[in-house]
Parts: structure tokens; C-alpha cells; sequence
């Protein structure tokens, strides 16, 4: 990759020039054959031909390296492991309870191996659907590349789900074997995992095996012939498995991410784009070297977990830090003290993180030698001033810039961010400020012509990239219709954007009936399906509301089957079934319950009009609601419910502080 720099100023010493990105991006765009081609001399291949990429009349419009034959699991482990990185290491783990184990390169590789024999011997094969629903522990990536060394496709869940919502993408992606856990900490509670992961399967018909992790110790339903300790099998199985040769375009892996219809939608990743994405989006933004201690804390189960605590860091060579619980327990610097247990360089968080430790106080930052860290960046939502400010003078010490990324799970990895790795960015708070090199990003107006400066419109991108996903698991139809109809020949992100006079980029938030809750995608559908599941509820309407910590939260107006059924222990219910159906993190701040809800004559519930009452905004045109009463009838229900919340505020919010 060293020979696409030669044509650039020294970039490490430079002042900082935007025109050295935007000429290295011009270069990638002009000749991706070239360029690409030079990124992916870094990574083994089994096979190597031309061309780097092949032109498609349909979406994505491209397949990146179609004639190649490589595998992630061996970039990511073998290729270390003959040099000098066999013994440097891979993971230092910290469980929330204390617990410690470091993982080297080697250790790593050796552990791999044995797991990948373990699932051969259980019939899994190229091709096959594993699903992985554990706690962040070292078997979670280990369990990723053992199935991708066999050529399986891994559909990791994120651990807050629940057993719903984990039956619908085993369902949909078909599952033959699960690894779980018997339990895993948070808080210092034990998560059942296990047991949720049971449910789910009485709602599924392709599981053949359970393989158990024993994390807590705590009693589980262990079933005969379907479960089988993952401990035992370890014990007797082979300590070299060859890695399959696979395809350029060969699907690695499967993760599920929300949109605006009820059904979760199952992004279908490659092999060889989406593992040269991950490296080269690594280097450039984190300016990764064998020098770096980097830690990632998202949770695996979302891309920047796949991407940037697992994929990245080890094609990179780098050594990471994986950390199980919260990041404030027991103590609100827990997070302070690990970095600087073992000096930590590189840190990546979220700014829904950020304002947490802001509301805790920068006195428990200040307990801690921070002085090693050299980059902090963020992710899931743009960071507004205040917490930009704060990261930077607590945390960063005034000393770290801040790379402020831009991504999403179709995208496979980092689009618009500072590039520290390729030259230093005069950075501006709360902006991404430029894409990569090979993202040819551009905002756009209602009529799809390209927006003026400081215009508000749409995200999209022009022309097809490394990390791009290839489809959307079983739904082709749904591939094109959610991502490439809007604007024609573009991939649609689905989010507001706008360039100022110098070309930076500022991400304004979602432009469809998506929230973002901590960063993480929720649709408003799958909230009111769910509470359509409950034998109580008529109908449901579900909108975002500002929140200082999390940006969005989700909020419900329900109409109830027995309007005098209303009551607070019924909401906590109702609240309590989201948990269980979809997960902690799609849980609605509040419930209000009405006798009828704003519709269009035709019937269409006007989900401005309850947003407009949450938010205490004038509702600006109410011509086509079929009922005006409805309005007033919502307005009375939040009044209500916030006198209400004044007298059993700590027992309404209990499950939002979890």
C-alpha cells in the first residue's frame, strides 16, 4: 500500500492540507483498478487475477475481486504467525468481574483451529449458517474466524436481543448451529443467555446443535443430543485445520440491521471487498501500527464491533483490548482505568459514551494517566460540540485529534472520517469532515442534482466500493427498492447530510422512520409490531424523542383492546414484552395510552402529529387527520403521563436505566 503514498507530500510531517486527500481520493476514483490492486499486495491471496472489480448493470453495480481466492481467517492469523507477530498479542481480555486472559497471535490461531475442527466434525461446511449470540468474551472472535476458515457464514446477534427478534434471523438466515453461552455479566447480574437462545429455538426449525460456552457457571436446560459443552469438544479436537480457498465474492457473514418495514433486514457481506475495506479503513483512519494498544469498545455484535475489534485490528496486526461489561461499573472510571492498565493509544467509542461520562464527571478521568492515548474516535451518531469538547479536553488531554467517522452496516466499514493515517485534517466539531479514498459520496436534493453548499439533502454514494454489502440475505426485491430506487444508479444511506463551502461533510441525523438509540439503528416498526404481539394492544404508533445521553429514544402512543385496562403496571409490561421480543435497547422511554390515535382519511397514522405533541411543538397543519379529537386526545395522554411520571419516576424508568 506503500507505493500509492510515493506520489504524495510526507503526510506524517506535513501542515495539514485537505488537497492531499482529495488528490488520493481523486487517484482511486479516476483508476480503482490501480489502486485497489495496490491495497490488496498487503493481504495473501490463494489466487490472484484480473480485474480488480467488475462493472454490473444491476446493484450493487460491481463485484470486487471475482477472480480471486482468499480467506479472511488466514489474513487475519496465519499471515502473523510466520513472522514475528506470533508471539506479539492478539487480545488482552477483561471481564466485568476481574477475570484477565491475553491472547497472542498464536494462542489466538491455535484456538481458531481447534474450533474449526470441532464444527467440521459437527457436518458444518462452506456455505453452511452459524449464528452466535455470546458475551463479549475471546470465544466470540474466535468462533467468527473458525467459521470463516471453513468457508460458514456467521451471523453474529447482538446479546441484547431477544428471543423473538434472535428466532426471526436464525429463521430467516436459516441457522444449522448456534454457540452460546451459559451466561455471561453486566453489572454485576448474570445474563441468562443460554436460556433466551432456548426460546428462540422452540421458534425455529433448522437448529441442529447448540454449542455452550461455560462463562457464569450458572444452571442452564441442557438438552440431550441437541446441546454439547463447547469446553469438551475443545478437549479432543485437531490442532490444524486447513483454511477453505474461497471465492472473492463468497458471502462471509450476515448481520442484521433494522429499517423502516418490521421485518429485521439481513446485510450479506464478501469475502475479499469487505476484508480489503476493513484494512485499509483501519490503517488510514486509526493510523494503526505494531506500536499501538487500540481499543474498540462497541459490541461485536454491530459492524464497527466486526469491523473494528475483530476484522481490522487483526488483519492490521494490531493488539486490541476486548472488555466485557459496562462502562461504568463498578466505578464510573472503569473505563480510565483500563486504558491506562495497559496504555491504550487508540480509543474508539461512542458519543452516547461520551455524554454519560460527561453526566459522571471529569473527576473520575482525571484519577487515571490518560497520557498514552494519540487518537480518540467516535461512532454511531455525530457528536455534538459539547461532548467533542469534552472527549477532547478530558480525555484527549487537548493534545488527540478526534476522528469523527461516518458509516453503516451496508457500508462494511468507516466512508466519510479524518484520515490520520494518510495526512493530518484541520478537524471541525461535529463534522466527518472527507470520505476515504474509493467513496465518492456526494449530498443530494429532493430532484437528485447535487446539493449547495450548506443545503440540506440526502447522502449518497456514486460509485461502488471495496467494503459494500453484495445483497440483502433472501430479499433481492428489497435490496434494490430500500437502497438503489430512491435515487437512481446511487446507494441511498438513508440520512441527512449536508457539505459546507470547503467540501466538509456533517451528518444530520436519519431521513426515514429509523431511530438512532446509542448509535444503533431501531426501526419504528419493529417496535409497534411488537407491541402489536401483545394481547392487550390495538393499535400502536412509535416515535423517536430527543434524549441528552442517547440522542433518541422511543416513545409509544397505544390504543388498548380495553381502554380501562390502562394502568402503569400494564405499561411496564408492555415495556417489559419489548425487552423480551426485541431487546433492552428498543424499549420506549414512556407509554402513553389514548383512546385513538392521529390517522390520514385514508387511514395512515401521522406520526409527526405525535411526535409534534411529545416534543410540546405547535402542530403546524392538521387538514387531513380524519379525527382532530385524536390530537387533543394524545396531548391529554402525555400530560397525564407526565404527572404521573413526576410521583413513580424511579420505578417508571428503571428498565431505561438498565
Amino acid at each position: 500500500m506503500d507505493k500509492l503514498f510515493q506520489v504524495l507530500p510526507t503526510s506524517k510531517t506535513m501542515h495539514p492540507d485537505v488537497n492531499v486527500l482529495r488528490e488520493l481520493r481523486n487517484q482511486s476514483l479516476k483508476d480503482p483498478e490501480m489502486f485497489w490492486e495496490e491495497v490488496a499486495e498487503d493481504l495473501f491471496w490463494y489466487e490472484k487475477s484480473t480485474p480488480i472489480y467488475q462493472e454490473m448493470d444491476e446493484p450493487p453495480y460491481a463485484k470486487w475481486f471475482p477472480n480471486r481466492k482468499t480467506n479472511i481467517s488466514y489474513n487475519a492469523l496465519d499471515r502473523h504467525i510466520s513472522g514475528w507477530r506470533r508471539n506479539k498479542v492478539a487480545y488482552y481480555w477483561e471481564g466485568e468481574n476481574g477475570e484477565r486472559q491475553v491472547l497472542t497471535y498464536n494462542d489466538l490461531s491455535k484456538e481458531v483451529n481447534k474450533l474449526a475442527s470441532v464444527l467440521k466434525r459437527l457436518g458444518v461446511k462452506k456455505g453452511d449458517r452459524i449464528a452466535i449470540h455470546l458475551p463479549m468474551i475471546p470465544e466470540l472472535p474466535i468462533s467468527m474466524l473458525a467459521a470463516l476458515r471453513l468457508g460458514a457464514i456467521h451471523n453474529v446477534i447482538f446479546s441484547g436481543f431477544g428471543y423473538q427478534a434472535i428466532a426471526d434471523m436464525i429463521n430467516d438466515s436459516k441457522c444449522k448451529l448456534i454457540i452460546t453461552a451459559d451466561g455471561g455479566y453486566r453489572r454485576g447480574k448474570i445474563i441468562e443467555y443460554k436460556s433466551v437462545v432456548d426460546e428462540a429455538i422452540e421458534r425455529t426449525m433448522a437448529v441442529e446443535k447448540v454449542l455452550v460456552v461455560k462463562r457464569a457457571g450458572n444452571k442452564i436446560n441442557f438438552i440431550e443430543d441437541r446441546d454439547e459443552w463447547y469446553h469438551e469438544l475443545m478437549e479432543s479436537a485437531e490442532s490444524k485445520v486447513e483454511p477453505e480457498r474461497l471465492e472473492g465474492t463468497a458471502p462471509s457473514f450476515i448481520i442484521y440491521t433494522s429499517g423502516t418495514t418490521g421485518t429485521p433486514k439481513g446485510v450479506t457481506h464478501s469475502t475479499a471487498g469487505y476484508m480489503v475495506w476493513a484494512y485499509f479503513s483501519q490503517k488510514v483512519v486509526f493510523d494503526t501500527n505494531d506500536n499501538d494498544i487500540y481499543w474498540c469498545t462497541a459490541d461485536i455484535g454491530w459492524i464497527t464491533g466486526h469491523s473494528y475489534l475483530v476484522y481490522g485490528p487483526l488483519l492490521c496486526g494490531a493488539t486490541s483490548v476486548l472488555y466485557e461489561g459496562a462502562p461504568d461499573y463498578p466505578k464510573p472510571d472503569r473505563w480510565w482505568e483500563i486504558v491506562e492498565k495497559y496504555g491504550v493509544t487508540v480509543f474508539y467509542t461512542s458519543p452516547t459514551s461520551i455524554r454519560m461520562h460527561m453526566k459522571n464527571g471529569e473527576i473520575w478521568a482525571g484519577k487515571h494517566n490518560l497520557s498514552t492515548l494519540r487518537i480518540l474516535g467516535t461512532v454511531g451518531e455525530a457528536i455534538n460540540p459539547e461532548a467533542w469538547d469534552w472527549y477532547y479536553r478530558f480525555i484527549g488531554q487537548e493534545k488527540t485529534p478526534i476522528v469523527d467517522t461516518w458509516f453503516q452496516t451496508e457500508t462494511g466499514g468507516i466512508m466519510i472520517s479524518p484520515q490520520p493515517g494518510l495526512a493530518p485534517l484541520p478537524l471541525k466539531k461535529g463534522s466527518a469532515t472527507f470520505p476515504l479514498p474509493g467513496v465518492d459520496a456526494v449530498v443530494l436534493n429532493e430532484e437528485g442534482k447535487q446539493a449547495e453548499a450548506n443545503e440540506k439533502g440526502y447522502l449518497a454514494i456514486r460509485k461502488p466500493w471495496p467494503g459494500e454489502f453484495m445483497t440483502l440475505w433472501n430479499d433481492k426485491s428489497g435490496f434494490k427498492t430500500t437502497y438503489f430506487t430512491r435515487f437512481p444508479g446511487y446507494y441511498y444511506a438513508g440520512d441527512f447530510a449536508m457539505q459546507d463551502e470547503e467540501g466538509y461533510f456533517w451528518i444530520l441525523g436519519r431521513a426515514d422512520e429509523v431511530l438512532k438509540v446509542a448509535g444503533h439503528r431501531i426501526g419504528t416498526i419493529e417496535v409497534e409490531d411488537a407491541l402489536l404481539g401483545h394481547p392487550m394492544v390495538a393499535e400502536a404508533a412509535v416515535i423517536g424523542k430527543a434524549d441528552p445521553i442517547k440522542m433518541q429514544v422511543p416513545v409509544a402512543f397505544v390504543v388498548l383492546k380495553d381502554a380501562e385496562a390502562a394502568s402503569a403496571q400494564l405499561r411496564m409490561d408492555l415495556i417489559t414484552h419489548i425487552k423480551q421480543t426485541i431487546g433492552s435497547i428498543a424499549a420506549p422511554a414512556s407509554i402513553y395510552f389514548v383512546e385513538m390515535l392521529p390517522k390520514t382519511k385514508n387511514g395512515k397514522i401521522m406520526r409527526r402529529v405525535v411526535k409534534a405533541v411529545v416534543e410540546e411543538k405547535s402542530i403546524s397543519d392538521v387538514t387531513t387527520i380524519d379525527d382532530e379529537a385524536s390530537v387533543e386526545e394524545a396531548s391529554k395522554a402525555y400530560e397525564s403521563f407526565k404527572q404521573e411520571l413526576n410521583l413513580k419516576k424511579a420505578d417508571i424508568f428503571q428498565h431505561y436505566k438498565e
